[in-house]
C-alpha cells in the first residue's frame, strides 16, 4: 500500500480513540466500562508519544536513542493493552451473567485462576540460555498477547451463545464489545501463527492491523452511539443447566445447614431446652384429651 495511506491510517486511530472515549463519556457508560476506557486512552497516549519521537528521531535527538525509547514505549504499552484486554473480558463476562449471581461468581474465580495461570506461563517460558533482556520482554509480552487473544475469542463464542437466554440481543453494548475484541484478537492469532513463518508479509499485516483496529473502534463508537435495547427479563425453565449450574454455583462456599442423624438422648440437650419440650409435651396431651365440641345433624 502506498506510504500516504499508511500513514492516513496511522493519524486516524488516535482520532477514532478519541471520539470513542467522548462517546463512552456522553452516554455515562465510562465507570461501567472502565477496562475499555483505560485501553482506549492507553492507545491515544502511545500514538501521543509515539508520533512524536518518530519524527524527532534522527533530528533532534539521535537515532539509536529514539528507536530504544521507543522500543520500550511500545511494548510496555502493549503489555498493558494485554493486561486490560483480560480486564475488558472480565468486566463484559460480569455485565452478561448479571441475572446468575452464581455462575458469575464461579466464572470470576475460574478467570482469575485461567489469568494467573497465563501470566505465570507467558513469564516462564520466555526464560531461554540465551536470550536477552529486550528478547524476552518481546517473548513475554507476545505469548501474553497471544494467550489474551484465545480467551477474548472464547469470551466471544459464550457471548454468542448464551446472548439468548441471558436476556441480551446483538444490539446489546456486551455484544458489541466482544465483537470488537473478537477482530482483533483474530488479526493477533494470525500475525502470530502467520507471519512467523512469512516475514516478509510483515508491512502488509500492519496495513491490514491498523484497518482492523479502526473497524473495531468504529464498531464501538456504533454500539455507544446509538441506544441499547433494553434487557429482556430471564425465564428459564426448571430443567435449564443455567438454572442448575447457577443454583449449585449458589451453594458453593456457603456453610451447610446440620441435620440430627440417630438416637438423641435428653443428656444432648441444656435443662432449660428439655424444660420447654416438657412443658410443650404436656400441653400437646392436654389438647388431645380436652373435650370436643358436639356438632348436630340439622335435617330439614
Amino acid at each position: 500500500m502506498s506510504l500516504p495511506f499508511v500513514q492516513i491510517l496511522t493519524y486516524l486511530e488516535p482520532v477514532a480513540c478519541a471520539g470513542a472515549l467522548v462517546l463512552l463519556y456522553r452516554t455515562r457508560q465510562i465507570r461501567q466500562y472502565g477496562f475499555l476506557s483505560a485501553y482506549l486512552l492507553t492507545r491515544l497516549l502511545t500514538f501521543a508519544i509515539a508520533i512524536p519521537l518518530l519524527s524527532m528521531s534522527g533530528k533532534q535527538i539521535p537515532l539509536n536513542l529514539g528507536y530504544q525509547i521507543y522500543f520500550y514505549v511500545f511494548w510496555s504499552t502493549y503489555a498493558i493493552e494485554a493486561l486490560l484486554g483480560l480486564g475488558i473480558i472480565y468486566s463484559i463476562y460480569n455485565l452478561a451473567m448479571v441475572p446468575l449471581k452464581g455462575l458469575q461468581r464461579l466464572g470470576r474465580l475460574m478467570f482469575r485462576w485461567a489469568a494467573g495461570i497465563a501470566v505465570a506461563v507467558a513469564a516462564t517460558t520466555s526464560f531461554g540460555p540465551h536470550v536477552t533482556s529486550t528478547g524476552f520482554i518481546v517473548r513475554a509480552v507476545t505469548q501474553l498477547q497471544e494467550t489474551q487473544s484465545v480467551l477474548t475469542l472464547c469470551l466471544l463464542l459464550f457471548v454468542c451463545l448464551a446472548i439468548r437466554p441471558m436476556g441480551l440481543s446483538y444490539r446489546s453494548r456486551i455484544f458489541g464489545v466482544s465483537l470488537g475484541l473478537g477482530l482483533m484478537a483474530t488479526t493477533d492469532l494470525v500475525h502470530a501463527a502467520w507471519l512467523s513463518q512469512n516475514k516478509n508479509l510483515i508491512s502488509l499485516y500492519n496495513d491490514i492491523n491498523g484497518m482492523v483496529i479502526l473497524a473495531t473502534v468504529a464498531i464501538w463508537c456504533t454500539y455507544f452511539a446509538i441506544p441499547e435495547t433494553r434487557r429482556r427479563m430471564i425465564i428459564l425453565p426448571t430443567t435449564s443447566p443455567f438454572l442448575r449450574w447457577n443454583q449449585i454455583s449458589l451453594a458453593l462456599g456457603d456453610h451447610p445447614g446440620f441435620v440430627a442423624v440417630g438416637d438423641v438422648t435428653p443428656d444432648m440437650f441444656a435443662p432449660a431446652e428439655v424444660e420447654v419440650m416438657r412443658r410443650a409435651s404436656v400441653k400437646m396431651g392436654e389438647a388431645l384429651k380436652a373435650p370436643r365440641p358436639h356438632i348436630e345433624r340439622i335435617t330439614g
